[in-house]
């Protein structure tokens, strides 16, 4: 391995993002382990389908309220610190959470925990730009955002067993206060910039400064200033649409799955929870290598594109398999999760590159803020046509338009924007 690639190689992606990953795999548990409670925990509080559908996407409304400010403050300020105090409030509020006794109540937890874990996106996009040039940053994204199907490969197994040997209650109380627990670590870890990490090499840090620094024509490129520039700039619009649509297939596909699974086929929880955890594996693999061959090729858009409309076209064959063959369904919906859950990476490797601002903090907080809602009306849809129809076929079909439509935007946008990336020539070893 030559000097150039083990500077690439180095003790950042083997510190920052572990430890990154294992904070946001606690978020994602914290934010969808209701989807294997939602029977149980709906028939305990009297809500129907739509209600509990509401009840679990409250929290993207919730959600949208400190992502810009929390860009903002990880840039100007301090990402880690706004973490660590992001850690603290979403812990109190996903414990209390399993304490709820009416459907009110459950309504304002999430609501709650949406505001909570609002700012700690936003806040760890800043901490990675600050961390991984724009040639590392697709996989860099991809690496972190594991914690997604992580989280529930991990829990599901876990939570299905707490499920049939506990209760709802139990579950959400005890992954509630994981965020406590992972605090301390974060704190002694995680360093906002290269230039103050005692850990790290001299050698590692010079490449980073070097790799690092600003582009002066980036910044030239923004006449208007970080906080209005997202609300007008075009492409910015665009990819909040595109992740708007993202999402509201992706938490529809979440947190209803489970149900779906039971209503073919009655379950105990822990099996349940295999089931529901096969998806997310593949969806890990998928991240890796699709980031991989973005970050080689040096291009986003298509690599967002191509695995939404993918998931598109699988799940809408799923639907259709679904009476006639069970286990081929079950296998195309597998491979859904595995497609939207590959755009993920070269996604977020586009505000730090293409859009035309000076505070990608305040540009990615806007497009996680209004994409983010997304996760409301998905799982609402849902919750509302199986309450229509009877069953889940016409809902999962309405998620299989959403994603298709994301990637219809994405190939737009691969039209219309050229990533600074792609403008920048390619640099060879030693250079």
């Amino acid at each position: 391995m030559s000097s150039s690639e083990s500077l690439r190689t180095g003790q950042r992606w083997r510190r920052i993002i572990p430890v990154a990953l294992a904070m946001y795999t606690i978020a994602y548990i914290d934010r969808t382990n209701i989807s294997l409670a939602l029977p149980s925990l709906s028939a305990e509080l009297h809500m129907g389908p739509e209600q509990a559908g509401n009840a679990a996407g409250i929290f993207f409304w919730g959600y949208l309220l400190l992502q810009i400010p929390g860009g903002y403050l990880a840039e100007r300020w301090s990402a880690k610190r706004v973490v660590s105090i992001l850690l603290v409030f979403w812990g109190a509020c996903a414990t209390a959470t399993g304490l709820v006794t009416t459907a009110r109540e459950f309504w304002v937890m999430r609501l709650l925990l949406g505001v909570a874990e609002g700012g700690v996106f936003p806040a760890t996009i800043i901490l990675l730009a600050h961390w991984f040039p724009p040639a590392e940053r697709a996989r860099a994204n991809a690496y972190w955002m594991l914690c997604q199907p992580l989280a529930i490969v991990v829990s599901s197994p876990l939570s299905g067993w707490i499920l049939g040997h506990w209760n709802w209650r139990v579950l959400l109380v005890a992954e509630g206060a994981l965020p406590f627990l992972w605090l301390p670590v974060w704190s002694r870890a995680i360093d906002d910039q290269p230039a103050t990490a005692r850990w790290l090499p001299p050698q590692e840090r010079e490449y980073l400064l070097q790799a690092l620094s600003p582009n002066p024509q980036a910044r030239a490129r923004d006449p208007i200033g970080p906080i209005a520039l997202p609300l007008i700039d075009p492409p910015t619009v665009m990819l909040v649409a595109v992740y708007f649509f993202l999402n509201c297939g992706g938490y529809g596909y979440l947190f209803w799955l489970p149900s779906a699974l039971q209503a073919v086929k009655k379950l105990p929880s822990f099996w349940l929870g295999i089931l529901f955890a096969i998806p997310y594996l593949l969806a890990g693999a998928g991240m890796v290598v699709n980031s991989r061959h973005s970050d080689a090729t040096r291009e986003r858009y298509l690599h967002v594109a191509l695995p939404l409309l993918l998931s598109g076209i699988l799940l809408f064959a799923s639907v259709l398999s679904s009476r006639s063959s069970p286990l081929l369904s079950f296998v195309l919906v597998c491979l859904t999760g595995a497609g939207f859950y590959s755009s993920l990476g070269p996604l977020w490797a586009i505000p730090s590159e293409s859009l035309r601002t000076r505070s990608p903090g305040v540009a990615a907080g806007f497009v996680n803020a209004i994409g983010a809602l997304g996760g409301y009306f998905g799982p609402l849809l849902v919750g509302m046509l199986r309450e229509l129809r009877g069953d889940f076929r016409v809902a999962f079909a309405a998620l299989s338009a959403s994603f298709l439509l994301a990637g219809m935007l994405a190939l737009l946008m691969k039209l219309t924007c050229r990533p600074a990336l792609e403008a920048t020539p390619r640099r060879r070893d030693g250079e």
